[in-house]
């Protein structure tokens, strides 16, 4: 195995730019960069032209539920899936494992789990229920990256989704740690029409109104401003909170939120009946709104983009039956964020040196790693991902990693295929296969 090599392109993204640069690895870090190309005799020279060299991707919502959910994904397949991606460091959540990860003893279970299974980087979010309050400041402790909650049921009877009270009793010990709460905004109430055909998409959509999300955020945006937290936002799909955030994101640099590449690539008005294959929550809506989160996106609106991977079997997905209202709720995709973004952000304007960063830089500011994370620079991990923006291919059954096949970009062609990727100075992938397993790490944060 290398230890000490070179990579050349000229195309290394460096300081948010396109540079003609050699990059020194040595051990698991990048040792230094030079301008142009430099060859040094007896090094090993990793020659690759005009792809792109970027740091590795950094996906901070990823559910792979082991323990206890193995048959769902688990950490084997899913960091493989990871690597083929190009995402060499992930931060999973704390529900559909089982147990659900709310206090110490579920937090040590899931790392037990993850041993001799890493394939690429890996940390974990805690979670916030009604019933763990007095536990959040020892996961805090153990190294979790931030605490999850929900405001309406989870899905996972397990996770029972918590109130404003339960928010508010949190919230000087995320104070205190300077940790940040993510949120599932979505607040349900009676005000949605009756089910007639649990088997149409329009009528799943209608049943998870935007005003569900706005009623949320509100919430979530009191609470940052009265308790001055730090508050995320995960997968904005309701256009009408954009506003919202705008205003609060003025006056705060608390407030982060993300979206994910379904809401941005897929449309309501082309999803068939009995295909819950694109069932999530909150929903992909209307093309129009969906309009307006890329416009957001153009105009830096959100801190990062991350895939909400959450896979299921086939028979929890409803394949068979086609019933929206049955199935599970989410989309199978992290092996695909790069290239899925990559093909729609080009029909959209949307420039490489824009895109990369709300793949490596800004989530590594957002987890409190950007110090070792999400740049090519002297000092940080060798945490690296090369792709090829010009080859067009199609997402087949074969190259998908993920333990279960069934995914709503299955037979999309796309652009933006990842060649190579190296995590901590390993090469994992090369030419777009499996090369060596087991080079992640277990990342718990420092405090």
């Amino acid at each position: 195995m290398m230890t000490e090599f070179l990579i050349y392109s000229k195309r290394c993204f460096i300081n948010d730019q396109f540079i003609e640069s050699t990059i020194h690895i040595k051990s698991d870090k990048i040792l230094c960069i030079y301008s142009g190309r430099n060859e040094t005799p007896n090094l090993p020279f990793l020659d690759y032209e005009h792809l792109i060299v970027m740091p590795g991707i950094i996906d901070v919502h990823v559910h792979i539920n082991e323990p206890g959910r193995e048959n769902w994904e688990g950490f084997d397949t899913a960091t493989k899936a990871a690597a083929i991606g190009g995402v060499t460091t992930l931060i999973e959540m704390p529900l559909n494992a089982s147990p659900v990860t709310t206090d110490l003893e579920a937090f040590q279970l899931k790392q037990d789990a993850s041993k001799g299974k890493l394939h690429v980087n890996c940390g974990f979010y805690g979670g916030i229920i009604p019933s763990n309050k007095n536990d959040i400041e020892d996961l805090i402790k153990a190294g979790v990256f931030g605490i999850k909650g929900f405001l309406t049921h989870s899905g996972i009877d397990e996770f029972p989704n918590v109130s404003k009270t339960d928010l508010e009793a949190i919230a000087p010990i995320l104070k205190k740690y300077n940790v940040p709460l993510l949120l599932h905004c979505e607040l349900t109430d009676d005000n949605v029409p009756e089910v007639t055909n649990s088997k149409s998409y329009q009528e799943y959509l209608k049943s998870r109104p935007q005003h569900w999300e706005t009623n949320a955020i509100d919430l979530a945006l009191d609470i940052q401003k009265r308790f001055d937290i730090k508050m995320h936002i995960v997968h904005l799909s309701a256009s009408e909170g954009i506003e919202r955030i705008k205003q609060r994101k003025s006056k705060t640099d608390k407030l982060t939120v993300e979206t994910c590449p379904h809401y941005l690539y897929f449309n309501a008005e082309t999803i068939p009946n009995e295909s819950p294959i694109f069932k999530c929550a909150p929903p992909i809506r209307e093309k129009a709104n969906n309009e307006k989160l890329w416009n957001f996106l153009l105009d830096d609106g959100f801190d990062f983009l991350a895939s909400d991977h959450s896979p299921a079997p086939p028979e929890r997905k409803q394949l068979e039956s086609g019933d929206f209202f049955k199935a599970w709720g989410g989309i199978s995709g992290l092996q695909f964020t790069l290239p899925i973004i990559y093909t729609n952000g080009k029909e959209k304007g949307l420039q490489t040196e824009k895109l990369i960063p709300l793949l490596t830089k800004k989530p590594a500011e957002f987890l409190g790693i950007e110090h070792k994370k999400g740049n090519l620079k002297a000092g940080f991990d060798a945490d690296i991902v090369v792709w090829d923006d010009s080859e067009e291919f199609e997402i087949t059954e074969d190259t998908i990693q993920h333990k279960h096949k069934a995914t709503p970009y299955l037979n999309e062609m796309v652009f933006g295929k990842v060649i190579h990727t190296f995590v901590n100075g390993v090469q994992v992938v090369e030419n777009s296969k499996l090369k060596t397993l087991q080079q992640g790490q277990l990342l718990l944060k420092d405090r």
